[in-house]
């Protein structure tokens, strides 16, 4: 059983969001911990929809509900979505009924609660776990095995490695049927393994499409839903009129370090330091972890780049300045024309340079070298 790591930050946000809200939704891929964390939440009722004798209830959701006062949590609402116009008659005919909701697949749960409870709900995303939750001595620990609570605490790197494959089988042999989407299993591994060597890289849609032999629609669709199920991030380009060339294709990540990992057939630290996608797999859990303290909604969040190779992997405003991250697998990043072109053309306030030392300095007086072990302690906006 995985051992219990607390999650301070997470769960602070959660009942804030809890006492000023009729609903809040705990939205996260599957087993990166929304149910351990509710269940630190008092709650008056527990409902978990994968539970048979639960689901029965729901059958006649009204009775369920109607009577009940305080906390009331449902685990795995989408495979209930039925329950929102449900849940916005009892919350507004009563303000004492509250509500918990906790989702595996974002893009249709937002869009189905937000147009049926438009002012009465709230959502906090649950990402794996990050420097936030775990000692700074365990960042190359955490990098390797990524941020599932189960992955995390195992035993050994081997039985890490494991629970990830069994999580990536399970997720695509039951976990994708459950929410309705009807493809071969096998299909998407292909195509999910395929896709993460394209980890960090602009999407090319047209090629995916020709490698895997689909139309370019079908390529478009398998993303889509894995990105709404939170396995892999799509970040759009950052457009601004500076007179230049700008990339305007997509970047794509896969979401967890440890996923990206058994899909590359990376299972040891050995194997990593020496592999051809280190300085990807670096990116996309350095990125991960700086997107966790940043309190911004996915699609606030870009990255820049022109065709003549000037870029920052991410990019976000904030209080009416522009701010932006770039990432290097280095032992101590120095200063680069590039960096000084990204902040003179998107007039930006500071450009951090994230790596994997100990140590953090000041390039320019608006560059710092930024080191991954200070990631949890914020960004100075001045």
């Amino acid at each position: 059983m995985a051992k219990m790591i607390a999650r301070k930050k997470d769960l602070s946000q959660i009942r804030k969001l809890v006492k000023n809200f009729p609903v809040t939704a705990i939205l996260g891929a599957r087993q990166c911990g929304k149910t351990t964390i509710a269940r630190e939440i008092s709650a008056a009722y527990y409902f978990d929809l994968e539970n048979p004798r639960d689901l029965a209830r729901f059958e006649n959701p009204q009775l369920a509900l109607e009577d009940l006062r305080g906390l009331v949590v449902i685990d795995e609402i989408q495979r209930k979505p039925e329950l929102f116009p449900l849940l916005r008659y009892l919350v507004d005919a009563d303000e004492s009924h509250k509500y918990l909701i906790l989702g595996s697949a974002s893009r249709d749960l937002i869009r189905q609660s937000s147009e049926t409870l438009a002012g009465r709900i709230a959502y906090h995303y649950l990402s794996g776990l990050g420097l936030n939750d775990v000692a700074v001595k365990n960042l190359k620990k955490l990098w390797l095995r990524g941020g599932y609570p189960r992955s995390f605490t195992s035993a050994s790197v081997g039985d890490a490695m494991f629970w990830l494959e069994q999580y990536i089988q399970t997720f695509l042999e039951r976990d994708l049927p459950l929410l309705g989407i009807r493809i071969e299993a096998a299909a998407l591994r292909r195509f999910w393994t395929m896709l993460s060597h394209y980890h960090g890289q602009l999407i090319n849609y047209t090629e995916l499409a020709g490698s895997f032999g689909v139309s370019d629609a079908t390529i478009r669709r398998y993303i889509d839903i894995l990105a709404g199920t939170f396995m892999v991030r799509v970040m759009q380009p950052w457009h601004v009129n500076v007179g230049k060339r700008l990339v305007k294709r997509p970047r794509i990540y896969v979401r967890d370090s440890g996923v990206f990992h058994a899909l590359q057939s990376i299972p040891s630290p050995e194997i990593l330091e020496s592999h051809p996608k280190l300085g990807a797999s670096w990116e996309g859990f350095a990125l991960e972890e700086v997107v966790k303290t940043l309190g911004k909604r996915d699609e606030q969040l870009f990255f820049w780049r022109t065709h003549a190779g000037a870029e920052v992997d991410l990019f976000w405003q904030h209080e009416g300045k522009n701010w932006a991250v770039e990432f290097k697998y280095s032992d101590a990043p120095n200063l680069t024309k590039n960096m000084q072109t990204a902040v003179k053309d998107l007039s930006l306030a500071h450009l951090w340079v994230v790596y994997p030392g100990r140590q953090s300095y000041r390039l320019a007086d608006n560059i710092t070298a930024r080191a991954a072990s200070d990631i949890s302690q914020g960004w100075e906006y001045r």
